[in-house]
């Protein structure tokens, strides 16, 4: 846009996801919006914040931010320390993701502990959510310190997993090749809940495609390690299906059994968590795309001239179906300007996203931006006002 065709008065919708390490989306939106506010011209630029996720970490936060409430919770931390965990509610559907109950950032010292982290935080989120009778919850996967199946969940939510000694197993990476039986108690309370798994990670749970293989290394394992989960996790479905997991009564129960779930797209998500929230049968979809409608993207662009979205980083992942994708292409015939801390895609492939502009942190700066917060919002409010000015 130029200053001879741009409307004097625009109206913009501010739509980004998270600058990972660096600023939530909410923090990247009120950046920009000041800067764009703030812009001189022959006219005003109006904005409308409307901080997205994609079902990682930050997915409490958007929800929050458009207008769910905060609800804290005290839940065991990946190394089973306590944390204050947050999960999103507004009385029909609850959002709860792993970031904040069993995420890496969580970890004592930022200190991977591969085999000895669990997701049992996250199935007692699962279970405080379940409290308020919702009637939907919201699985956002993402960011996951374990590769433990979603073991501990399970064992949050009535799941008892036993060694040869008949001695009870916690949840954890090292704990699978361990068990040797495994119950369920009654858990009435989930028949009546629908279960959502909000993730845009398609890996299957084992194999060379698998959790292991692939989200180890992230998580501190090496090639010994790797081998370990890997071979747990075979174990782990394995006693599963001699459990007669799921069966009748159970209230996920589905034709396909564990081994079949093992390898059904996404079963692989957080450490293996998405294989569990497969077998309570949970429902897959994609975490963008479910945000988005979760978040009414569609009827608030309607009033927009101008949509501005972006991440930490545009690159090739980013056109395989990344949030600033999918809003793209629910954006229309409109503008839609990207902002990012660093681009990887040449000027060539915008037109991939109907971008009408690009604008990074790494433009403004020789600095590293993504481990500061300060300077990243300084910037953001710099191009919001640059934006600002050439829309106006």
């Amino acid at each position: 846009m130029n200053n001879t065709t741009a409307p004097k008065n625009v109206r913009t919708l501010i739509a980004p996801d998270k600058f990972k390490g660096s600023l939530t989306a909410g923090e990247v939106a009120d950046a920009l919006a000041a800067g764009l506010r703030s812009a001189t011209g022959a006219g005003t630029v109006h904005c409308e914040i409307l901080p997205l996720a994609d079902g990682g970490d930050g997915s409490v936060d958007a929800a929050v931010a458009s207008g769910f409430t905060r609800r804290s919770y005290t839940v065991a931390g990946p190394t089973g320390q306590p944390v204050q965990a947050s999960i999103a509610y507004d009385g029909v559907t609850a959002v709860v993701e792993v970031a904040n109950t069993c995420g890496l950032g969580l970890l004592p010292g930022g200190r991977p502990e591969a085999m000895a982290a669990s997701s049992r935080g996250f199935g007692e989120a699962v279970l405080f959510a379940l409290s308020l009778n919702p009637a939907t919850i919201v699985l956002a996967l993402g960011g996951s310190a374990s590769t433990d199946g979603g073991m501990g969940m399970l064992t949050a939510l009535g799941f008892t997993f036993r060694d040869a000694d008949g001695r009870q197993l916690n949840g954890s990476g090292s704990s699978l090749a361990r068990i040797h039986s495994v119950d369920r108690a009654a858990f009435p309370e989930l028949a009546g809940t629908n279960l959502i798994i909000a993730s845009d990670v398609y890996n299957p749970l084992l194999g060379p495609q698998g959790a292991p293989a692939v989200f180890g290394p992230q998580k501190g394992a090496g090639p010994a390690e790797i081998l370990a989960l890997e071979q747990g996790l075979t174990h782990f479905v394995t006693q599963l299906t001699e459990a007669g997991f799921p069966g009748a009564g159970f209230p996920g129960a589905r034709e396909s059994g564990p081994a079949t779930l093992a390898r059904h797209e996404g079963s692989g998500s957080a450490g293996g968590i998405g294989f569990a929230c497969l077998l309570l049968g949970a429902q897959q979809v994609s975490g963008a795309d479910f945000f988005l409608d979760l978040l009414d993207f569609n009827s608030r662009k309607e009033s927009c001239d101008v949509v501005i979205t972006g991440e930490g980083s545009l690159d090739e992942q980013t056109l395989a179906g990344k949030l600033p994708a999918a809003v793209a292409r629910r954006s229309g015939a409109r503008p839609i300007i990207a902002v990012a801390g660093r681009s990887l895609l040449p000027r060539e492939r915008w037109s991939d996203l109907a971008l009408t502009g690009v604008y990074t942190l790494a433009q403004y700066t020789d600095q590293d931006s993504s481990k500061d917060p300060e300077l990243s919002a300084a910037l953001l409010r710099q191009i919001g006002r640059d934006i600002g000015a050439n829309l106006l």
